[in-house]
């Protein structure tokens, strides 16, 4: 599928030294140090891929366990080279900058760092002389000092420093970007109010793109400087003062041959600056080299759309002569990108830009999600909402780039809560059956991933009930596999709380139940081993309190049934956890509910094949109930076939353990008789073998010749009913021999001997 290819070779080479450095390019240094080989040089292209990979594990995968030292492997440029890194949130400290300062950078892009400080800004004055690019996007500590420190590199500074916030008082006041003689791309977006902006660009002379997003400006006449170079200005949210249109029409009068983009979004903050149709027109006419526009959130003040009727006809055009939007009709060709998002116009027909962002159909809201995501998340947000919807009610035709997008920023946007719920429901609807076919292993690999970051990050209701449920979406476990132990821990993490919300306990049980059916006994044992018997137990524990037997009751015992499958461990956790008491209370509690019935005797038939456990079976009271649940016609023949195999394992143990006085084994061996006689040999089952072993070791034997019966009779009736299932399965395990044996034996039953015939 076309941008959905399988990974890079260098994307997975990369990825497996960065989970095994010590293994491939590094070694344990004095003090557990993580140093470079010695004979390990790496160019850039690798070793930029390497940090920005790195960064992007730490984000999303939290089985990766970060280095303390990491940055200090590329501190020396004789041996590694980086010269475009993008690091982001708070992981980032000002030590990791510092272990990189004698790099030749090109390119730095800083995201919501908000751990680093004014040492940071001393370590940016290291790549004067080489970056091209930077950005400080969010960074709201790093104008200001730790603890009232002076500006400084100190590189034995001691880790308590490095651990405490910046404070908001100390402003460092000694820095500008004097020196940065090659920058021309620089994102301040969220400078703080008290950084005065004019005096920290001054320096700068030969700006091509400014990012001052969200940035407080005293004045704006500073900006003429770059008049004849300036390509791209973005003045999202800030307030757009008459100076300051002003300002950029000057910009654009000299700016050739540049291509001049703005965003010109209006401020949340104050209602001052409108959009009028005379400030639209004075955009298209002074901004000659306009190539890209965003008037996203602007109310229109006056109608600067040609009424409906007068529209050009025909299919909706790009051309300008065409343009729905009367000033947009004086554009000499159409706009690479026009924002229009949150604005009346995009609702029009014809729409002179070959990329539009708004709220019409599925391009205009895709285009949204992509633009937004990085710098405006609450726009993305809402974006996204309308994605959910068009996924929900309509049919999405872009899957593959909607399911991309989404990803990238549940991703981007880890901390942010609004972007998990919108993003997780739109996941849900994206994935479900109509649009499955068109989903490569990789991708829907991908949306498991930052399913389950939004888990980890969010014990909201609203997100754990988005995420479990676009998991249901998924061939369980076949596709969870990859992350089985993951997916297992935050399960049963939410199913810890005794009073949970209903709806969510209810899925959750549902997929502990999918995840425990069908898959291997190690997965089995391990699963056991993080809490999963006793989670379930007291999820029935609590339902009793209630005297509720509902779906979570009965997922329960079913995933109680499954995973003590063939696992002796769990069968002795569920004894060891008072197991046995609930499976009583439940049989008083709720005698009529057959399912449950079946659940229960289901999972003690696995308790019953584990020799070392059935002693603690054998009590009067489990044989009583056990005797008395051959007659029960719950779930056709289900809970009497399941008593009998719990009952034919403790027979063959022989009659020398039988310590009894009542009931006597012999009253109880008529009764399975008598049980298993009242069976009808074609009946259809509700149970599932993967393995005959537990009832072939109860063929070659005379000590229990009711055991034995009740063994050849679930064999005859598997291989009859469902032959193309159960005939290979009991030749591949050696039955037919077994079966034989029964033949020659003198102590086998007639009855049992025409069913092994």
């Amino acid at each position: 599928m076309s941008g959905d290819n399988p990974e890079s070779l260098m994307t997975l080479a990369t990825v497996f030294c960065l989970r095994n450095l010590r293994k491939t390019m590094c070694y344990q240094g004095f003090r557990n140090k993580l140093c470079l080989r010695s004979d390990i040089f790496l160019p850039s292209e690798i070793c930029d891929k390497l940090v920005n990979t790195y960064m992007e594990l730490v984000h999303t995968d939290s089985n990766f366990e970060p280095e303390e030292s990491f940055f200090q492997l590329f501190s020396d440029p004789r041996s590694t080279r980086l010269t475009r890194v993008q690091l982001r949130e708070d992981f980032v400290r000002d030590r990791d900058l510092e272990a990189i300062r004698k790099q030749d950078l090109i390119e730095l892009h800083l995201t919501y760092c908000n751990s680093l400080s004014s040492r940071s800004l001393k370590t940016l004055t290291c790549f004067r002389e080489t970056l091209v690019s930077l950005c400080l996007f969010g960074c709201s500590h790093i104008f200001y000092r730790k603890g009232g420190a002076p500006l400084a590199c100190n590189e034995d500074t001691e880790d308590e420093e490095e651990e405490s916030p910046a404070s908001r008082q100390a402003l460092e006041t000694d820095f500008n970007f004097q020196g940065f003689n090659r920058l021309r791309l620089l994102n301040l977006g969220g400078l703080p109010d008290e950084v005065d902006a004019e005096t920290l660009l001054k320096p700068l002379k030969s700006l091509h793109s400014l990012d001052l997003s969200n940035v407080q400006l005293l004045g704006t006449a500073f900006l003429t400087q770059w008049k004849d170079r300036l390509a791209s200005l973005v003045l999202y949210n800030v307030d757009l003062s008459e100076e300051l249109s002003r300002t950029v029409f000057t910009l654009s009068n000299i700016c050739v041959p540049h291509s001049l983009s703005t965003i010109l979004r209006q401020s949340r903050r104050t209602s001052k600056f409108k959009m009028t149709r005379k400030i639209l027109t004075a955009v298209v006419q002074r901004l000659v080299n306009l190539v890209s526009l965003d008037i996203s959130g602007h109310i229109m003040l006056d109608n600067c759309t040609v009424p409906h009727f007068e529209e050009a006809m025909g299919r909706p055009s790009i051309e300008p002569c065409k343009s729905s939007i009367y000033p947009f009709q004086e554009l000499k060709r159409p706009l690479q990108f026009l924002g229009l998002y949150d604005t009346t116009l995009c609702n029009v027909t014809h729409i002179p830009a070959y990329k539009v962002t708004g709220s019409k159909n599925e391009d205009q809201v895709l285009n949204a999600i992509e633009a937004y995501t990085e710098f405006r998340p609450e726009l993305a947000h809402r974006a996204i909402n309308q994605l959910f919807d068009i996924a929900r009610i309509q049919h999405c035709s872009q899957l593959l780039r909607a399911l991309q997008l989404v990803i990238a920023a549940l991703k981007c946007h880890k901390y942010d809560k609004s972007i998990q719920v919108t993003g997780s429901a739109a996941l849900f609807y994206l994935t479900n059956t109509e649009y499955r076919s068109d989903q490569s292993v990789r991708l829907r690999r991908q949306v498991i991933q930052v399913v389950l970051n939004g888990m980890e990050q969010y014990q909201e209701v609203t997100v754990q009930r988005n995420c479990c449920l676009t998991l249901c979406n998924f061939s369980i476990p076949e596709e969870l596999e990859f992350q089985y132990s993951r997916v297992n821990q935050l399960l049963l993490k939410i199913l810890e709380p005794a009073r949970q919300d209903e709806s969510i306990q209810r899925i959750a049980v549902h997929l502990c139940n999918a995840l425990v059916c069908q898959v291997d006994n190690h997965h089995k044992e391990a699963v056991g081993k993080m809490g999963f018997v006793k989670t379930m137990l007291n999820l029935i524990q609590k339902k009793l309190q209630d005297r509720m037997c509902d779906q979570v009751m009965e997922f329960s015992w079913s995933a109680l049934w499954n995973i003590t499958d063939e696992t002796p461990d769990n069968c002795q956790m569920f004894l060891n956890c008072r197991g046995m008491s609930l499976f009583l209370e439940c049989l008083q509690e709720f005698p009529d509910k057959q399912e449950l019935h079946r659940n229960m005797l289901g999972l003690l038939g696995n308790v019953a094949e584990v020799k070392a456990l059935r002693p603690q079976l054998l009590t009067p009271q489990f044989i009583t109930v056990f005797s008395n649940l051959l007659d029960s016609k719950a779930d056709g023949i289900e809970v009497s076939y399941n008593a009998c195999g719990v009952l034919s394992h403790i027979m063959f143990d022989g009659p020398e353990v039988w310590s009894m006085e009542e009931p006597r084994r012999d009253t109880v061996m008529d009764k399975m008789w008598d049980a298993i006689q009242s069976w009808d040999v074609s009946s259809r089952r509700n149970i599932n073998y993967r393995s005959f072993e537990p009832i072939l070791r109860l063929l070659p034997q005379s000590i229990s010749p009711v055991s034995q019966h009740w063994a050849t009779w679930a064999l005859y009736n598997l291989v009859s009913v469902y032959p193309s299932k159960y005939c290979p399965l009991l030749i591949k395990e050696g039955g037919i021999s077994l079966l034989e044996k029964v033949l020659e034996l003198d102590s086998s039953q007639p009855e049992t001997k025409d069913m092994a015939r």
